[in-house]
């Protein structure tokens, strides 16, 4: 289990655009029709915004009907809050696993502190059911989000909802990456320019990161496929300008992936991964986009935005 965080920090970009939350009328709320809903499960909580403390109490009452998802036909449930749009790992907090049911009953209270009136405008809470298994791996069931808008100050408001499974649940805009690549024909070389990050995600607890951007060509490329910028300090809105190039004959680079990836780097201990994307044949809408112009203009150096996601990356060598 994740150490709990206890205090939510305020200061995220409000740039990003949030997350579309789900809609808790009550009628909806209640509406057991849907086969997906009743197959995930329901989750039963409540929302209090205290405005004097600037602190939203979450209470997780119980969940009932859960997916199995162990071969026991029973599942080992916890809860994860998180606040949208923000990824940094203080606006993450869980509730306690409970071992062998589908129907858990946690009635534990989890706080985030530090919440201001406009947070409560513009931010969503997104509330995950997940199974922890004994090696480790979590697995998402289903989820539920709450546009906080919706709670009217110093009132408790009950909900009891049908989990849903969002389409790519588990992927959050992370930020955004400038990215050039050229193909040099007189060189035979495909240059890489990290240019900049945008609105990255905030990893410390001082609402920053210190973030470094990795690229490695795939496959078969070996060690010399890998290379990386410099860490910024203390910044979601990094400057790079750095170049990379790869000696590769123009015929192979169809068969080749560019793996792009951001991270925050932590003196002594594992760096965390922030969001990352690729881009290549197999890729779609712009990252395919912008490698097929980059093979169609040979000696063209064409700059891109694309869009980092928090795709489970296990290390940062």
């Amino acid at each position: 289990a994740s150490h709990v965080q206890e205090r939510a920090h305020p200061a995220e970009r409000a740039e990003m655009k949030p997350a579309q939350p789900a809609d808790d009328d009550d009628d909806e709320a209640n509406s057991y029709d849907s086969d997906e809903a009743t197959t995930l499960g329901s989750l039963e909580f409540t929302l209090l915004y205290d405005q004097g403390n600037n602190s939203l109490h979450c209470n997780i009452i119980r969940a009932k009907g859960l997916k199995p998802m162990d071969s026991n036909g029973l599942a080992d449930p916890y809860v994860k809050l998180h606040l949208l749009p923000g990824a940094s790992k203080s606006t993450k907090l869980r509730t306690k696993t409970l071992r062998n049911t589908r129907n858990p009953t946690w009635n534990e209270t989890l706080v985030y502190h530090g919440l201001t009136d406009d947070d409560m405008q513009r931010k969503t809470l997104r509330i995950s059911v997940c199974d922890e298994d004994k090696f480790g791996h979590n697995e998402f069931i289903g989820e539920t989000r709450v546009a906080l808008k919706k709670l009217k100050f110093n009132q408790k408001k009950n909900f009891n909802v049908c989990l849903e499974r969002v389409d790519g649940a588990e992927l959050e805009e992370r930020g955004r990456i400038l990215i050039s690549l050229m193909y040099s024909s007189q060189l035979s070389r495909l240059i890489v320019g990290v240019i900049r990050c945008v609105h990255l995600a905030a990893m410390d607890a001082n609402g920053y990161s210190d973030p470094f951007v990795k690229i490695c060509l795939k496959p078969d490329m070996g060690k010399k496929a890998k290379n990386k910028t410099q860490t910024k300090k203390k910044t979601l809105n990094p400057e790079f300008n750095e170049e990379f190039s790869y000696e590769i004959k123009h015929a192979e680079l169809a068969k080749k992936t560019l793996d792009i990836s951001v991270w925050d780097y932590d003196i002594g201990k594992c760096n965390d991964y922030i969001g990352g994307c690729r881009l290549g044949i197999t890729a779609k809408g712009e990252c395919l986009k912008h490698w097929y112009e980059c093979l169609k203009n040979k000696d063209k150096k064409i700059e891109r935005w694309h869009t980092l996601l928090n795709e489970n990356h296990v290390s940062s060598d």
